[in-house]
C-alpha cells in the first residue's frame, strides 16, 4: 500500500475501530465534508439481472444493484487473496438500489460475488475480479457505506459539526466526539440480546434512543469523525472470545486525550468507547481496554 499524503493515524476508541488523519494546527478546522459515492458508469459489469460499477476504485468502493429480486435474500460478498467467500466481507443488499461497498483491504485484487438465496442456500451471479490502487490509503474511510449510512442531514453529522465547531486540529475533533459518546449513549443490553446476523445500524434511530449495542457506539464515532474530515476505520473481531467492533484513531505524535488515546512514544494505546461507557471508565476496563492483545481483528468498514 503506498503512503499518504494525507498524514498519519491517530489511535482511538468504541466498539468497532476508527482511524484518524495526522494532526494540523490552525483556526477552527471544524468542517462538514460528506464525500460522494456515485455509480458514474464508466466501467460497469451488468447482466439482466444485477450491476457491478467499478468506476470508482480509486476511490475506495465500489456500486452494486440487483435489478430483480431472484430471491428473499440478495447479497455481496467481498473477497481478497486466497480469502474463502464464507469468511468474505458480506453485505445484504436490496432490489434496484445501489449499495456503498468499500474497499478496505488497501491495494491489491479483490473478487465481489453477488449472490441470492434459493432453496436456503446461494446461487452466484455475477462475479467480478479487479486489481485496485487507490488514490489514497484513507478513501475507503471517509465514505459513507452500508454500515456507516449518513448524509449531510444525519442527526449524529449536525451533532458533530455542533460540539466541533471550535476545535483546532483533529485530535481536539477525536476528543470531542469520543467524550459526547461515551456521556450520552447507553448500552443497549435487551437489543444485545436480541440482535440478528445482519444488523445494520441506523444512525437516526440510535440519536433518537441514545443507546445500542457496540456496532451501533462504533457507527456513530465513525460517521461523526468521517463527517469532519478524519479518515475513521470501523473494525469488528473479537475481544477474547466475545464477537465485538471498535475504533482506532492514530498519530504519529505522543498526544493524549484525557489519558484514554495516546501513543507513548513505543506503542499504541487503544480505547474501546463502549465498555468505557458501560463502565464509566473504571481503572480495570481501562487497563484492560487499553491493552491490545486483548482484541483480534476479523473485518473492517
Amino acid at each position: 500500500m503506498k503512503k499518504s499524503k494525507r498524514g498519519l493515524w491517530i489511535l482511538g476508541f468504541l466498539c468497532v475501530m476508527v482511524s484518524g488523519i495526522a494532526l494540523s494546527n490552525s483556526k477552527s478546522r471544524a468542517k462538514t465534508v460528506i464525500y460522494p459515492t456515485v455509480a458514474s458508469g464508466e466501467q460497469v459489469k451488468e447482466s439482466n439481472n444485477c450491476v457491478i460499477d467499478y468506476s470508482n476504485t480509486a476511490d475506495g468502493y465500489v456500486m452494486v444493484k440487483f435489478k430483480k429480486a431472484l430471491g428473499p435474500t440478495l447479497k455481496c460478498v467481498v473477497t481478497t487473496g486466497g480469502q474463502a467467500l464464507n469468511d468474505g466481507y458480506k453485505y445484504t443488499l436490496s432490489v434496484n438500489k445501489y449499495q456503498v461497498i468499500p474497499l478496505t483491504e488497501g491495494n491489491t485484487a479483490y473478487t465481489i460475488y453477488l449472490l441470492y438465496e434459493v432453496g436456503g442456500r446461494y446461487a452466484m451471479e455475477m462475479t467480478l475480479k479487479v486489481n485496485v490502487e487507490m488514490t489514497d490509503q484513507f478513501e475507503p474511510y471517509l465514505r459513507p457505506n452500508q454500515f456507516v449510512n449518513y448524509t449531510k442531514s444525519t442527526k449524529v453529522v449536525k451533532k458533530a459539526a455542533s460540539i466541533t465547531k471550535k476545535c483546532k486540529n483533529d485530535l481536539a475533533k477525536v476528543k470531542k466526539v469520543y467524550n459526547y459518546v461515551i456521556k450520552n449513549y447507553k448500552y443497549d443490553k435487551k437489543l444485545a440480546k436480541t440482535v440478528k446476523p445482519g444488523y445494520v445500524p441506523n444512525l437516526n434511530k440510535i440519536y433518537k434512543k441514545k443507546k445500542g449495542i457496540c456496532f451501533d457506539y462504533a457507527a456513530v464515532m465513525t460517521a461523526m469523525l468521517r463527517s469532519q474530515g478524519v479518515p475513521t476505520k470501523l473494525i469488528v473481531g473479537y475481544t477474547g472470545n466475545a464477537y465485538h467492533a471498535w475504533i482506532n484513531v492514530y498519530s504519529k505524535k505522543k498526544g493524549r486525550i484525557s489519558k484514554m488515546i495516546y501513543f507513548n512514544g513505543k506503542k499504541w494505546k487503544l480505547m474501546d468507547p463502549t465498555f468505557a461507557s458501560t463502565s464509566k471508565s473504571s481503572k480495570s476496563i481501562m487497563k484492560y481496554i487499553g491493552n491490545g492483545r486483548n482484541y483480534k481483528e476479523k473485518l473492517s468498514y
